[in-house]
């Protein structure tokens, strides 16, 4: 294949929720080679599975479906291909929703599928072959809470996506991968990239990185918000990437935000462990290693990024039951509003208390919003004496008839509890299963990745 020497790749969705906006207008307000779309976090794969449990035909991100469904027509004309981890935990069922859009538009277009993340099936098999899958943080085996495990999702690398646009693919639908992954996988097809040439994949995936979370690195979320313009319009990033592993961090002309080297490390130093290694399936790259030139005009030039060998495991995001919750919030206003929202808590534990449904410390939630909760122990003028606070209280744990007891004492506080308190319409709180997040290694020879490509 005839390569290219420079890639424009652009993120349009950093989280499961993103604006809509943001795919539709990098598609229309400029150049593009590649539109990368990222659904995925930690809690979306519970919810994905929660929802596939309920009907086998879901369990992805809907959301990308809708926007295909807009966006397409332009996106063929203009030759951009996309790449989203929109597949959840059912990512064949998503490509048979975008093939639907695919022939309901008439398009000549080819959707590949990534397999092989899911693992939720194989966990016993796995177990009995040695992987203990030891929770990071506290060391745990699996044994411990195997039962209640509701899905298990390897974080895949960039390869597969690679190789599902080297078999020409022009929509690339994947499950659970990392999320630099979209931006290196046409990066390494685009470029010939190899497992050797890790200096480059490095660099793809601080690119990918920067990416991932969309306007974030464009000003949105920004420290200096007050001198971010048009952010009602913010411009999605882009990354003019090269075949060396250098490249540029932009935006399309005239939109709003900035992009500024301020800007672009706000979002380096996201969700940073150690930034000298910084490891992903495909390789560690060194957050520490590269400079960042600001060239103005938008545009903040990355270079000399180092990477090494990637290790054998890959990291596993598993959820699993974890009891139950219920939250409820009021709001308590006028004069000595504070002193009476926690006198409202006192009353709802006493109450509970006297019907025999007593909760520990560390099952209970009690926040005065509005009272400095969001920034506890930081002396705010005033802070003591709002004239509105929202009183918000939650219980937690393994009893659903206790939870579900709790919320039966909120809303009675508006008769019986002190004045000024209103906010009630929503009715009582209900319990909710907990969702808990167990994180794991696994050793990469035991996972089989597959890519498919289909056409309409």
């Amino acid at each position: 294949m005839t390569r290219k020497d420079k890639v424009l790749i652009a993120n349009g969705q950093g989280f499961w929720g993103d604006s809509i906006l943001g795919p539709v207008r990098l598609i229309q307000e400029g150049p593009l080679d590649y539109l990368t779309l990222d659904y995925l976090a930690e809690v979306t794969m519970s919810i994905m599975q929660k929802l596939k449990g309920r009907d086998p035909s879901m369990g992805y991100a809907t959301d990308f479906v809708q926007l295909l469904d807009r966006i397409l027509p332009e996106a063929v004309e203009k030759g951009v291909k996309i790449v989203a981890n929109a597949g959840g935990v059912n990512p064949m069922a998503c490509k048979d929703a975008v093939l639907e859009v695919v022939r309901k538009h008439g398009l000549n277009v080819k959707v590949a599928v990534v397999e092989g993340d899911d693992i939720l099936g194989h966990l016993d098999e796995l177990m009995a072959s040695g992987e203990a899958f030891k929770n990071m943080d506290t060391g745990e085996p699996l044994s411990k809470v195997r039962d209640g495990v509701t899905s298990a999702n390897v974080y895949l690398g960039a390869f597969p996506i690679a190789e599902a646009l080297d078999q020409g693919a022009d929509i690339v639908i994947t499950g659970r991968g990392t999320d630099p992954g979209l931006v290196l996988g046409p990066l390494i097809h685009e470029f010939g990239w190899t497992e050797k040439d890790l200096d480059q994949l490095a660099a793809g995936t601080v690119a990918g990185h920067i990416l991932e979370c969309g306007a974030q690195c464009t000003g949105g979320n920004y420290t200096d918000w007050q001198n971010i313009p048009k952010m009602a319009m913010i411009g999605y990033p882009i990354v003019e990437a090269l075949a060396d592993g250098t490249f540029t961090v932009t935006k399309h002309e005239g939109t709003g935000g900035r992009v500024t080297r301020d800007t672009v490390v706000h979002q380096l130093s996201y969700e940073m462990g150690d930034p000298a290694n910084y490891i992903t399936p495909d390789v560690v790259a060194d957050f520490t290693s590269f400079e960042i030139e600001d060239e103005g005009n938008d545009r903040v030039r990355i270079s000399g990024v180092k990477g090494t060998e990637a290790t054998p495991t890959y990291k596993v995001s598993m959820s699993m039951r974890d009891g139950w919750k219920s939250v409820g919030s009021l709001t308590v206003s006028g004069p000595d509003a504070l002193a009476k929202a926690k006198l409202a808590a006192e009353i709802v534990w006493q109450r509970l208390s006297y019907d025999g449904f007593d909760y520990a410390e560390d099952e209970r939630l009690v926040e005065f919003v509005g009272a400095n909760v969001c920034h506890e122990g930081i002396d705010i003028p005033n802070a003591d004496q709002p004239t509105e606070v929202v009183l918000r209280l939650g219980v937690k744990g393994p009893d659903k008839a206790k939870v579900a007891r709790f919320g039966s004492e909120l809303v009675p506080l508006v008769t019986s509890g002190p004045p000024g308190i209103t906010g009630f319409a929503g009715g009582r709180p209900k319990a909710a299963e907990i969702i808990g997040y167990w994180p794991a290694l696994l050793t990469k020879d035991k996972v089989k990745t597959r890519v498919s490509v289909f056409s309409a």
